[in-house]
This record gives C-alpha cells, sequence and structure tokens, in this order.
C-alpha cells in the first residue's frame, strides 16, 4: 500500500503508543518525557516578602521624615506590627509584616544620622511579592508528556519534588544489509563502501532520546537477514535501510515477513525515498528507510523521529514548521511529493543544488528542508514558504501542514 507523506503520519501517531514508566531523581530526568501531570502543592512565594532592600511602612508615611524601629531579616518570624510614623527596616526576602502597605527602596530615601525621609506618592503594594503570586497551590506546573529541560528543574525543586514519573527510552536495533556495505572502522575492497546509514540513524536516535544498539551488517541472503531480525526483536523499534525495493538481492521484505509483520504501509509517495515502509512485529515496530542516504535520512526525519517521539510519550510528536522566505527561484517538475533539503539563514531558504538520492554532500550545507506538494511548481524569491529544522528540535504539540501545496 502506498500513502501519502500526511497519511504515514497520521497512521504512526493513531497506531503508536508509549513505553512503560519508570521513576527517576529529578535530577537524573533531564531530557525525559513525564509520565504524569506535576501540579503544585506549595504557594511559591510561600508567603509575603520583600523584593528590595529598604522599608517597610503605611503609605500614609508618604514625604515624612522618621526613624526606624528595627530591622527584619530574611529568615526571621514576625512579631511585630507595622503602623503609621514607625516604619520598620526589611531585607530582600524577609517576611512581611502585619500591616506593611508597601516597600520603599534605600536608594529611594534621603538618610540623615538617623531620620530618614521618604518620597511622596508611594504606592500601595510596591516591591511586596505576594503569597502564591508566582505558584498558587495546584496550578498545573508540567503536563504529562512534556519532554524535561534543566529549567524545569527549578519548578520541581521548589515544590519539594525529588523524584518524577517518566516514559522508559526506547530502544532503537539498527542493523544494515548489503555485502557491498562496510562499516567505517573496517577495511573496504574496491567493489564496497561504506555504510553511512547506520551510524547516522544511530546518532540521531540517540539524539532524540533514545537507546541504540547496532546490530551489525546482513549479508545479502535471507538467513543472515532473518537471523539479524531475531537478534533486534527486544528493541521497541528496528530500523533498516536498503534491500526493500525489487533488485534480485533485496530479501529484506521477505525476510521481515517471514516473522508475520503487520504492516501499515509499504511506500510513501515522496521523492526521494519511495521505498520506505513501517510495520511491526510483536511489540517491535520495524521502520524500512531506503538505501540511498540522502532518501534514507530525509525519510528516518520525517517517520523515524516521530516514531521515536511517539515511544518515548512526547506530546509534541508532530513536526514543526519555520516560517521562511525563498532566497531566489526555485523551480521543480510537479507530479510527485518532493523534499528539498537547503540552507536556513534565520530568514531565507536557499534548497541545495544538488540532490540525488544517493548523495551525501548536500547534507554538509543543509540545516532545514522544503516539502513541495505534487502540485507545486516552486516558488519564486522572496515568497513565503515553511520549512523543517534538521539541527533544532523543532517539534509541535498540534498537528499542522507541513508541505507547501
Amino acid at each position: 500500500m502506498t500513502v501519502e507523506i500526511t497519511q504515514a503520519l497520521d497512521l504512526i501517531e493513531e497506531a503508536v503508543t508509549a513505553l512503560k514508566v519508570e521513576i527517576v531523581p529529578i535530577e537524573n530526568a533531564v531530557g525525559r518525557i513525564l509520565a504524569q501531570d506535576i501540579k503544585a502543592s506549595q504557594n511559591l512565594p510561600a508567603f509575603d516578602n520583600s523584593a528590595m532592600d529598604g522599608y517597610a511602612l503605611s503609605c500614609s508615611d508618604s514625604e515624612k521624615t522618621l526613624q526606624v524601629t528595627h530591622t527584619i531579616f530574611a529568615g526571621d518570624k514576625i512579631v511585630d506590627e507595622v503602623v503609621a510614623g514607625k516604619p520598620m527596616k526589611i531585607m530582600t526576602g524577609a517576611p512581611i509584616p502585619k500591616g506593611c502597605e508597601a516597600i520603599v527602596p534605600i536608594e529611594d530615601v534621603d538618610v540623615d544620622g538617623e531620620n530618614i525621609t521618604f518620597p511622596k506618592n508611594i504606592e500601595k503594594g510596591r516591591h511586596i511579592r505576594y503569597k502564591g503570586e508566582d505558584i498558587a497551590v495546584n496550578d498545573l506546573l508540567l503536563a504529562q508528556g512534556t519532554k524535561v529541560y534543566g529549567f524545569h528543574i527549578a519548578l520541581l525543586a521548589s515544590q519539594g519534588i525529588s523524584h518524577v514519573q517518566v516514559y522508559k527510552r526506547p530502544k532503537v536495533a539498527v542493523f544494515g544489509t548489503g555485502e557491498e556495505l562496510k562499516m567505517h572502522f573496517e577495511s573496504v575492497a574496491e567493489h564496497q563502501i561504506y555504510n553511512s546509514n547506520a551510524p547516522t540513524f544511530l546518532a540521531r536516535a540517540k539524539e532524540l532520546g533514545a537507546e541504540v544498539a547496532f546490530m551489525g551488517s546482513a549479508k545479502d541472503n535471507l538467513e543472515d537477514i532473518k537471523a539479524h531480525i531475531e537478534a533486534s526483536l527486544d528493541a521497541d523499534l528496528i530500523i533498516t535501510s536498503g534491500g526493500v525495493s525489487v533488485g534480485d538481492a533485496d530479501f529484506t521484505k521477505e525476510a521481515f515477513d517471514a516473522f508475520g509483520i503487520e504492516r501499515l504501509f509499504e511506500k510513501v509517495n515522496i521523492k526521494p525515498g519511495k521505498p520506505t515502509s513501517l510495520g511491526k512485529i510483536g511489540k517491535s515496530w520495524v521502520i524500512n528507510l531506503p538505501g540511498n542516504p540522502l532518501a534514507a535520512l530525509i525519510n528516518f526525519e520525517l517517520f523515524g523521529s516521530k516514531l521515536i517521539h511517539k515511544l518515548s510519550g512526547n506530546r509534541a510528536s508532530h513536526l514543526g514548521t519555520i516560517q521562511a522566505v525563498s532566497k531566489e527561484k526555485l523551480s521543480i517538475k510537479a507530479g510527485r511529493v518532493t523534499v528539498i533539503p537547503g540552507f536556513w539563514d534565520g530568514e531565507s531558504f536557499t534548497g541545495t543544488r544538488k540532490r540525488s538520492p544517493g548523495m551525501i554532500s548536500p547534507l554538509i550545507q543543509s540545516n532545514a528542508m522544503l516539502i513541495l506538494g505534487q502540485n507545486s511548481e516552486g516558488f519564486e524569491a522572496g515568497e513565503s514558504m515553511k520549512i523543517l529544522s534538521l539541527h533544532a528540535v523543532h517539534s509541535s504539540y498540534e498537528n499542522k501542514s507541513i508541505i507547501n501545496e
């Protein structure tokens, strides 16, 4: 079954679910996906306190010259009450005494010995941080499915939270097929080439938060490919490339069929990378990507990354777009959905001149890609477009259109 890009993404969205849950210390939660809603159990601030070093007083003390009774420090327990004509000196973070209507910063007063002259028009509530104004009890701090970043740890620690529930990291297994392919740590003969796909899949899956394992390279025969599949079935996602077209030595499809794979789709209407398929064996998802490097890596970014987001429990599992303009005229032949890698300079996008499916060099120049619908013939210079980032993670909570029609 051949599907459109959006159909393939929708099938993944509907079919793939998050993995089981584990509990980790908050220090180890960075980069993980929350499996629970985090609600506030404490107000922040926990009590009314001073935002400045200054004077706690009644607003009726405006323009008066007075003497302070004593000083309140952070951590002090308040006993006395502020009354008109009797201000108190107060330090940042110190609790606000009863009767205090405002804080006047030290730099806003005139001091003459023990006599302090206050400014006019003192604003009620000025420089007071009120209980719960930042965070109130039962506020939703972080929602289930949120990826935890370093600054989120401040929220968790502020509530005295030491551990959180997160989804387990997906286990991703990668193996190559094709006797002409050798890994970068092996020697190659004149008739052989290095396998650039497998190391890249492993690296990108790891960047996306997965645990990865390289299962080696399978020979071009049915039994060896089946042996590699068997060894990979404890993974949540198996990634292969090549061996899924119609060549005489393409045994990958037959090998997976022998394990009773249930396929969601077998081809995608996309250029490059039509021979991309997705299925499932037991608990293991299987994505077969094209052997051509550029086609393989583009299709991994479209479909492999979404699979990992979904398995990780990430609510932001949709591909997110960036608005840009075309730096120059870009023309293509209509008829099939086309993906063009290119460079985004923060404002404009330039498609790579070279973009044959078997090339690797376009990726050197690329940090983004443009998807053109089958009826599109390209863009004029300066025309608005939406692109997808290749370097930064621009995932989205919402399922928005990614194709330029």
